[in-house]
């Protein structure tokens, strides 16, 4: 399975460490979806910036 994550807020007036996940998970603009392999990992990243992002499951 795979996700689909979305960032729908900005994370300038954030937490650099909530800046970092943003990056880490390969995000920079808003509106823009990237698809990553659903793991701990991943899911622990999401987690983290929840409020910032959209999350959708893939089945593939």
């Amino acid at each position: 399975m795979k996700l689909k994550v979305t960032l729908v807020k900005s994370p300038i007036a954030s937490l650099q460490k909530h800046i970092d996940t943003v990056k880490a998970l390969g995000l920079h603009k808003i509106g823009q979806t990237v698809i990553k392999e659903d793991n701990p990992c991943i899911r622990g990243q999401i987690f983290a910036v929840k409020h910032m992002v959209k999350v959708e499951e893939i089945n593939e």
